[in-house]
């Protein structure tokens, strides 16, 4: 980007928004923009992995309910990183989303794990009663 000179000398070098444009910063830039995407690479192929890992993965959640199959409280992500957790699946709940943001009655519910954003994975889970 091409500035003024007073400009570049008097606030962005000094402040280190920038350098000064050489042939040796040039090839230090692309040399960090190549790291960078091998980096993203990798951590993208670490989470396709553990989305293959989680595809065929069932969980089964309890919870109180009342006669009428109402859950006392509800079911939200913490619940389910827990059992993710309990089968060997170091997941946080706030990469977890469900259709509904908590869960009030016993059944079959789907949840989306976004691992990275391009990896998202489906999961199926059935709330029983205790």
């Amino acid at each position: 980007v091409k500035v003024k000179n007073g400009y570049a000398r008097n606030y962005l070098i000094p402040q280190g928004f920038a350098i000064t444009a050489t042939e040796s910063a040039k090839k230090v830039l692309a040399e960090n923009i190549k790291q960078r995407a091998h980096k993203e690479a990798k951590i993208q192929a670490d989470a396709e992995v553990i989305a293959n890992k989680l595809e065929g993965v069932k969980l089964t959640i309890g919870a109180k309910t009342s006669s009428t199959g109402k859950i006392f409280g509800s079911v939200n992500t913490i619940q389910i990183a827990e059992a993710l957790a309990a089968k060997g699946f170091d997941i946080d709940r706030r990469t977890i989303s469900i259709q509904d943001d908590q869960i009030k009655e016993v059944g079959s519910y789907i949840a989306e794990v976004k691992l990275h954003r391009e990896v998202k994975v489906k999961i199926e889970f059935e709330v029983i009663a205790e």
